[in-house]
């Protein structure tokens, strides 16, 4: 294979011959340079052997590629010739890789316009299973998009609290629109803006786990220190409970409501701590007279088992069983009690004590609890409470033996307080 010094000049006038379709110089000065021309295309050439094969590939176009680039480029081909690394092959690992890439980012900035409420619709079913029924109803409440027309009066309802951050896009929801949206919303209902902060930041952690999302979040969105200092404190409410001294006459209010189905069912949470859908949701097929024991559904872990005290269990006994409800609602739509909040407002009045919550009931619980100095473990069991690690050095779950030992001391003792005026057996 004859070779030539290449200059500009040369690689300008080499031309094929009429009767051949290709033909080629080499550069004497340069190892595997050549330059290929057609009747076609004019271009410099790089050709090595490799493993006792010849090899050839294309540099370029020899009206685009200076001589000096075209000699640099067939040294660095050489390299890997001399490395056992085929050049042809790391060209086309190279544009894989490169195209892999670009396809992988067309991907990205497709999913930049994925909605929030896409991604949350899709977490909310992938963690559904793992929460109880009011937590799945609570997360329901906090996303709603409002517009539905309102059982009382003629308005449509309005959008929660969660609503318009999950209109927008999930990639443009940085820290300082959260920190503008918790400050909008603070401003007319700070409570269900605290809550629902809480969700969506858990929402948004769960984003940061997933392939699917966490390219396209803002993983600091709820935790910068600017948001944080929006976030309202979770305040206890005060009074929210009765006293030792207010259970004689709510007790006396209470049995003397006119259906014993909620009669019963307000005596049931002061003497459980239980939850109202807890509670309201109680079947008949969960209750064990024979056993003394109840299976109540759980917001945290679904379901849990607590004791069927004696007074408790006369209640239960003397309801009536129109369905599958321990507390049935026959003007309820689910057929169990569903909003008894005026029932025990109504009860309140009458009893001439101050506001107390239908959750003030479960509160109450707790508090006189303590009077009997029942363990803080006992107690957050049977109100489906994990205790925290300053109360217990380890979380242990106690048979429904030793749970109904404290748990009929707690009801004698607020029986004994209340059976004066409310003449209780």
């Amino acid at each position: 294979m004859a070779k030539i010094n290449f200059t500009t000049e040369r690689v300008s006038i080499f031309q094929c011959p009429d009767h051949k379709k290709q033909d080629f110089q080499w550069d004497s000065g340069t190892q595997g340079l050549g330059q290929c021309v057609s009747k076609t295309s004019n271009a410099y050439v790089f050709q090595a052997r490799l493993n006792g094969k010849t090899l050839r590939l294309v540099i370029g176009k020899t009206s685009t590629w200076r001589l000096s680039d075209a000699r640099n480029e067939a040294k660095r081909l050489q390299v890997m010739v001399d490395q056992g690394i085929d050049p042809r092959k790391a060209k086309a690992d190279a544009l894989a890789a490169d195209q892999a890439s670009r396809d992988n980012q067309k991907r990205i900035d497709a999913k930049r316009t994925l909605l929030a409420r896409t991604a949350w619709d899709v977490y909310v079913t992938a963690r559904s299973p793992k929460w109880g029924r009011q937590h799945r109803a609570d997360h329901a409440i906090a996303s709603n998009e409002g517009g539905t027309d309102c059982k009382i009066g003629h308005r449509k309802s309005k959008p929660a609290p969660l609503a318009p951050l999950l209109k927008m896009p999930l990639n443009d929801i940085t820290a300082q629109v959260v920190q503008h949206w918790l400050a909008k919303e603070c401003e007319t209902r700070s409570t269900s803006a605290h809550n629902c902060y809480r969700k969506f930041r858990t929402f948004i952690n769960w984003c940061a786990s997933q392939d699917e999302y966490k390219a396209i979040i803002h993983a600091d969105c709820c935790t910068h220190v600017n948001v944080k200092e929006n976030v309202p404190k979770k305040k206890t409410k005060e009074g929210d409970s009765l006293q030792v001294e207010q259970l004689a006459p709510w007790f006396a209010a209470v049995r003397a409501i006119s259906n014993p189905v909620l009669s019963a069912y307000f005596q049931g949470l002061l003497i459980t701590g239980a939850r109202r859908n807890e509670l309201a949701t109680l079947r008949w097929t969960d209750v064990d007279f024979q056993w003394n024991k109840m299976d109540i559904s759980d917001k945290v872990e679904g379901m849990r088992t607590i004791p069927l005290t004696p007074h408790l269990s006369g209640l239960l006994s003397s309801l009536p069983r129109d369905n599958e409800w321990v507390f049935s609602s026959a003007g309820a739509a689910s057929g169990h009690i569903e909003s008894p909040t005026k029932a025990h407002q109504k009860a309140l009045s009458a009893a001439k004590l101050p506001h107390v919550s239908i959750h003030g009931l479960r509160r109450t619980f707790g508090t006189l609890a303590e009077w009997v100095d029942a363990p803080t473990g006992i107690v957050a069991q049977i109100m489906g409470h994990k205790p925290s690690a300053t109360a217990e050095k380890s979380y242990r779950r106690r048979s429904i033996d030793f749970l109904r030992k404290w748990h009929v001391k707690i009801e004698d003792w607020i029986l004994e307080q209340a059976k004066n005026e409310a003449n209780l057996p």
